[in-house]
């Protein structure tokens, strides 16, 4: 147990000889924070450190305890910066914790490497929820971290009928081909539970399906999850949509966010190829993802459902995600309707990405369930998804 020691007026107080476990490092006990003295969690002992918002933490002490909660102040920046720097600096998985974060504050500091943000004063009930994820799928010192090369993609189409979910599949099967070539994996997971057939589309049979991570609960863990893939030939491990169609509100956000979590640890980055229609846990998703690629095609309509899906985002606080637009079946055209610097106009921005029109070659390996590249060695489609396989790692910071 830890107690604090009133005659002690250094800046800084630390325990000595504290064991592995969750280490909190606050800037005071206001609140609740006294009642966490000597509490276990999930199993794990709960040691208290008072630390000013913007001291250094030596990374050392981070990596020797199981899990570690960091204060950070969302109006002073040094805070925040501290937190990014030891997120950086060490593989232990960080939760940050925080007095009314806003929610971009929220969003960058996940982006950063955090487990997760709590609100302050701390509970142990929140606490808990938290950690439940990591203590149960590794024991204490061994937890492995969210930070490093763990990212999460999420793909939105304009419209149905996009070609986005072929795209995706391809894409994710070719960014998987090269990241093993530097030691990392990447996941798919279909999360359109009422039209998914990502599987389908690269000829895999699954067994299981994301339904049976939905309906194992607090058994949910990486060797689950594994059981669950299936890998494709390239290398990339598949968690296929459920065969029969689920309301899209029979889904919780603490499933999917379990789910993905737990996909991130297992295999670092991490595809999310979400459903037509926004559901709570759609818009989670979002929230937590590195980077979002907004799929459409350059036609009136496209534009159209582009714009009112940016609107929306913006709408749900999320007009600072990463997102990148990909305009599929691309097709240059004197006499098109509908011209690239369309784009810029209707949607206020650029796009980052172009992906021609091949929808015979498409339309045949979608058909087949195989690789463009196993039907026609080399193409301008090809050549479109080298070009954003490269640009989608630079955009996530991992070489090529």
């Amino acid at each position: 147990m830890s107690v604090m020691n009133n005659h002690d007026t250094a800046k800084v107080w630390r325990p000595r000889g504290r064991e592995a476990g969750i280490q909190l490092y606050l800037a005071g006990t206001e609140g609740d924070a006294g009642e966490l003295l000597g509490a276990r969690v999930s199993g794990l002992p709960l040691t208290l450190n008072l630390v000013p918002v913007t001291e250094w933490i030596d990374p050392a002490e981070l990596s020797a305890a199981a899990i570690p909660v960091v204060q950070v102040n969302p109006d002073a920046p040094a805070s925040i910066k501290r937190f990014e720097r030891l997120a950086a600096a060490t593989d232990t998985p960080l939760i940050a914790a925080a007095y009314e974060p806003p929610l971009a504050l929220v969003r960058s500091l996940l982006r950063s490497g955090a487990h997760d943000v709590l609100p302050l004063p701390l509970t142990l009930e929140e606490l808990e929820a938290s950690i439940a994820s990591l203590t149960k799928e590794a024991p204490a010192k061994d937890v492995r971290s969210f930070a490093g090369t763990a990212r999460l993609v999420s793909v939105i189409k304009s419209r149905g009928g996009s070609g986005a979910t072929a795209l995706t599949t391809q894409l994710a099967c070719r960014y998987a081909q090269s990241e093993g070539k530097h030691g990392r994996g990447a996941c798919f997971i279909d999360f359109d539970v009422q039209f998914g057939d990502a599987a389908f589309q690269l000829g895999l049979t699954p067994r299981l399906t994301l339904h049976d991570l939905v309906e194992a609960g607090t058994r949910l863990d990486g060797e689950l999850l594994r059981s669950v893939a299936v890998v494709h030939p390239s290398g990339l491990p598949v968690i296929a949509a459920p065969p029969a169609m689920l309301p899209l509100e029979s889904i919780s956000n603490d499933q999917v966010i379990a789910i993905a979590d737990s996909a991130q640890r297992e295999y670092g980055t991490v595809f999310v190829d979400l459903p037509a229609n926004w559901t709570h846990w759609s818009l989670s998703l979002v929230a937590r993802s590195h980077l979002v690629l907004l799929v459409t095609e350059l036609t009136v309509t496209g534009l159209h459902h582009a714009r009112r899906q940016l609107d929306l985002l913006q709408e749900q606080g999320l007009n600072e995600v990463e997102l990148r637009v990909v305009v599929n079946r691309f097709e240059k055209g004197l006499f098109r309707t509908v011209k690239p610097a369309d784009v810029a106009r209707v949607l206020g921005r650029e796009a980052s990405f172009t992906v021609c029109n091949d929808s015979d070659l498409m339309s045949a390996a979608a058909d087949r369930g195989v690789l463009i590249g196993e039907l026609k060695r080399k193409s301008a489609l090809g050549r479109d998804l080298d070009t954003l396989d490269v640009g989608l790692a630079a955009a996530l910071g991992l070489e090529r």
